[in-house]
């Protein structure tokens, strides 16, 4: 009888020290979806400044901010903004609503060759100070490529009600927290 008590009260510490050790665990599913919503908001806002441009008194005044601006086509740039801003829902929602998951390693392989030919552009007009930060956003867009195609795929799912509603939180704080502001900034701000 003992021997059951003593095997008991392990059994109850271990289940309090894994309940307690729950919260702070590193797991490689949080770090990809903390690592989409991250790069999914700044893809899409960033995309979003790009597709601002479409009005030519915006296009014309952008270079003085981006010097690059100047380099490159008006429906170009526009045309890369969309591409960021469909990526950057495109890591988030799939894989959110569990309909079509497998879009979400499709857009960060997507938003990784964007990166990795931003990176070749600026090595070519020789601004060497903007390659780091694309080969970094195009290593994070990979790892999720990786890590949701390979290593921790979603599976699909029947779209349901709450994964409804946290899509269309996700999209109202995505119109909140990043497209309201740019598109505020890049009307009403000077450059």
């Amino acid at each position: 009888m003992s021997t059951h008590v003593s095997a008991n009260r392990l059994g109850v510490k271990d289940t309090e020290q894994r309940s307690k050790g729950r919260g702070t665990r590193f797991t490689l599913n949080g770090a990809l979806w903390s690592l989409q919503v991250l790069c999914g908001f700044f893809f899409a806002g960033s995309g979003f400044g790009k597709v601002l441009l479409h009005d030519g008194a915006l296009y014309a005044a952008a270079p003085r901010a981006v010097a690059w601006y100047a380099a490159v086509p008006q429906p170009l740039i526009v045309f890369v903004g969309v591409c960021e801003v469909l990526g950057g829902v495109g890591l988030i929602l799939p894989a959110m609503t569990r309909v079509k998951p497998k879009l979400t390693p499709l857009a960060a392989v997507g938003l990784a060759l964007t990166m990795i030919l931003a990176a070749g552009f600026h090595v070519t007009r020789g601004e060497y100070e903007l390659v780091p930060a694309n080969l970094v956003l195009g290593g994070v867009a990979a790892f999720i490529a990786v890590g949701r195609w390979n290593l921790r795929p979603i599976a699909p799912a029947a779209l349901t009600a709450s994964r409804t509603f946290r899509s269309l939180a996700v999209l109202g704080a995505l119109a909140l927290l990043v497209f309201a502001p740019t598109w505020y900034t890049m009307t009403n701000v000077q450059f």
